[in-house]
C-alpha cells in the first residue's frame, strides 16, 4: 500500500495524489496528543504520503513546531505546504486581527514558518485568506520575491474566487489552489474555481475531503465530539441540519455497504476521481490515516461515480460549511 504521485500544476511540483493535514494535531478538533500525532506522521511517510499540509495559525504556532519535530531527518525528500495571512498574529500568537495581506507582514509570517518548521525553505506556501483591503496582486508580488530569495519553492491560494485566483496568477504563477471539496462542499464544481485552476494549469487541493470527518459515519451527535471540538458549534452540525445531513449520510453509507469499503473510504475515492485534484484529509490519529490511504487505491466505476454526484448534488448539505464569522473571511 504505497501512495502513487502526481504533479500538481503546471510549475513542477511532484507530490502523492493524496496529502495529510494536520490542522488537528494541535488545533480545533479536541485535546491534542502530540505523541500519537508524531507517530500518524511517520507513519504516513511508511505509506508514501509525501506532502504534509500546516498553517502558522494551527496552535497557533504549534502546529508548525510538531510537523517540523516529525519530519526531522526526513526533510529533503518530503512535501511541506504552510499558509499564512489568514489571521493577524502577534508574536507570541495571540490573534490581533483578520486577514493580513500586507507584504511586510507576510515576509514576518514566512521567516517565523521557517524558523518553526525547522527548515531554510518552504515547499509549498499559500495565503490563507485574501485580505480585502490589499490588493492580491502586492500580496503575490511581495510572494514572488520569497521565491526569488529561494525560502518559498510554489505558491498557492485558498478559500480563494475565481477573479483572485486570476488576479494572483498573472502576478507570481501559482502551483495550486486549495479550497474545501467533498460530496457535502461542492460550491467550486459551479462558482468558477475549478474551471479557473484547470484553465490555467493549477492543481487543486481539497482539503476536508471527508466533510470535517462526517462522511465517514463516526459523527451522528454532537455528544459524539470531544468538548473541545470546533465542529460544536458548526452550522451543519447543529440540530435540525445534522438531521438532513444524517439523512444524506445514509446514502453514502449504503453505496459504501454495497461495495465493500467504508463510507469515508468511498467518500475520498469519489473526491480523488475528480480530473486534477489532490485529496488533504486531515486526521491525527494512525487507524484513520491507513484508512484513508487505502482509499486511494480504489477505482470507482463512472456509475458510481456518478450516481454519488447525482444523490447528493451541489448544495444538498444543510447548514453553511463555516460560523458567520469564518465564512466572512472565505470568497464563494
Amino acid at each position: 500500500m504505497t501512495l502513487q504521485t502526481h504533479t500538481i500544476g503546471e510549475r513542477g511540483l511532484v507530490a502523492s495524489v493524496e496529502g495529510l493535514g494536520t490542522m488537528g494535531m494541535t488545533a480545533m478538533y479536541g485535546t491534542p496528543d502530540e505523541a500519537e500525532a508524531v507517530r500518524t506522521v511517520h507513519r504516513a511517510v511508511e505509506l508514501g504520503v509525501t506532502m504534509f499540509d500546516t498553517a502558522d495559525m494551527y496552535g497557533p504556532f504549534s502546529g508548525e513546531e510538531l510537523l517540523g519535530r516529525a519530519l526531522k531527518g526526513r526533510r529533503d525528500e518530503l512535501t511541506v505546504a504552510t499558509k499564512g495571512g489568514g489571521v493577524t498574529l502577534d508574536e507570541t500568537g495571540e490573534f490581533v486581527g483578520g486577514p493580513n495581506g500586507h507584504p511586510d507582514y507576510l515576509r514576518g509570517c514566512v521567516e517565523g514558518s521557517l524558523r518553526r518548521l525547522g527548515t531554510d525553505y518552504i515547499d509549498m506556501y499559500y495565503l490563507h485568506r485574501v485580505d480585502p483591503a490589499v490588493p492580491v496582486e502586492e500580496t503575490f508580488g511581495a510572494l514572488a520575491d520569497l521565491v526569488t530569495e529561494g525560502k518559498v519553492r510554489y505558491l498557492g491560494i485558498s478559500e480563494a474566487s475565481s477573479a483572485s485566483i486570476r488576479a494572483a496568477h498573472t502576478v507570481a504563477p501559482l502551483s495550486a489552489v486549495q479550497t474545501e471539496y467533498s460530496l457535502f462542499s461542492r460550491t467550486v464544481e459551479v462558482n468558477g474555481v475549478l474551471d479557473t485552476v484547470r484553465e490555467l494549469g493549477i492543481g487543486f487541493v481539497a482539503y476536508a475531503p471527508l466533510g470535517r470527518g462526517f462522511l465517514t459515519g463516526a459523527v451522528r451527535s454532537v455528544r459524539d465530539l470531544p468538548a473541545q471540538d470546533f465542529r460544536r458549534t458548526s452550522p451543519r452540525f447543529a440540530d435540525a441540519n445534522l438531521e438532513r445531513n444524517l439523512s444524506l449520510l445514509d446514502r453514502i453509507v449504503a453505496e459504501a455497504e454495497g461495495l465493500g469499503m467504508t463510507p469515508g473510504q468511498l467518500a475520498l475515492a469519489w473526491v480523488l476521481a475528480q480530473e486534477g485534484v489532490t485529496a488533504l484529509p486531515g486526521t491525527k490519529r494512525r487507524t484513520w490515516l491507513e484508512q484513508n490511504v487505502a482509499a486511494a487505491a480504489i477505482e470507482l466505476a463512472p456509475a458510481t461515480i456518478a450516481g454519488l454526484s447525482a444523490a447528493i448534488p451541489v448544495g444538498a448539505a444543510a447548514g453553511d460549511r463555516y460560523s458567520p464569522m469564518g465564512l466572512a473571511s472565505v470568497q464563494e
